[in-house]
């Protein structure tokens, strides 16, 4: 015992503990307040007094409608000047002027029309006829005009002979006679540059051609009244289609009895 108790006087004394000081209170501007403190903080907007609005309306600059019983509006609105509805009648000479002048420009558009439209279809028989040649394949031994190549390019014959047949038909609807005969001698030409196929049968879509276009142009040549420049001149064209297909012979025979022109020495067989 005397030894514990020598020990303990030897220990030093216990420390007691110190006491924390007060924190320093933070600067306003980093402190940071909560939610809550924030909503908290803001108040209602205050009420805008009715005598305020009472006087701001009265302020305001108001336009009083009047509807009358007759539906018609009586505002501060200036209304409109009557339009001068009264116009100078025309002159017996001034009224056949314009009609002479409508007349023209109705003829000036008919041509434009039908030289555009002529045009159209010159563009679509090319491009039916590119389609056929390019369906048949060149890249062979034999030859390009046999059974083979004409299957590949039965179909845009087809489409070809189509073409022709339906413009015809349309024209003829129209009873757009001159521009029958035309669309007749310029797909005329254009079957005649489709290729020669080595089977006789397989050109029978050619002369199928053929003999729809003579069948509309002999319709056109019989609705139609040509002068004699215009018959002469068809009559020369005829004749030159006549080297490519029989079929058009029919047509030359009417064309020549309207114009009054008998060529014996023609051969037409």
């Amino acid at each position: 015992m005397a030894a514990v108790a020598a020990a303990a006087a030897t220990c030093q004394p216990r420390r007691a503990l110190e006491e924390i000081p007060t924190p320093q209170p933070k600067i306003e501007a980093r402190m940071r307040r909560s939610y809550l403190d924030i909503l908290n903080s803001r108040s209602p907007p205050s009420p805008i007094p009715r005598a305020k609005i009472m006087s701001t309306s009265n302020a305001m600059p108001t336009q009083s409608l009047d509807f009358s019983t007759d539906g018609e509006w009586r505002g501060n609105v200036k209304p409109c000047k009557k339009m001068d509805e009264s116009y100078a009648p025309m002159s017996e000479h001034q009224l056949v002027q314009l009609i002479r002048s409508l007349i023209l420009v109705e003829q000036s558009q008919e041509r434009i029309r039908l030289t555009s439209g002529l045009r159209y279809l010159q563009e679509d028989l090319q491009l039916k006829k590119a389609n056929v040649y390019r369906s048949i394949p060149y890249s062979r031994f034999g030859s390009n005009r046999d059974a083979h190549c004409y299957r590949k390019a039965y179909p845009h014959l087809v489409v070809f002979k189509v073409t022709c047949q339906q413009w015809g038909q349309v024209l003829l609807q129209n009873k757009e006679w001159d521009a029958v005969l035309e669309h007749t001698l310029l797909a005329w030409q254009y079957t005649s540059e489709l290729p020669q196929w080595d089977m006789a049968s397989h050109n029978a879509l050619r002369e199928q051609c053929y003999s729809v276009m003579a069948a509309h142009s002999l319709t056109a040549l019989q609705q139609h009244c040509l002068t004699p420049s215009r018959g002469h001149e068809l009559l020369r064209r005829m004749k030159m289609a006549q080297l490519h297909s029989q079929s058009i012979v029919p047509c030359i025979h009417e064309l020549q009895r309207i114009v009054g022109c008998d060529d014996n020495s023609m051969d037409l067989k």
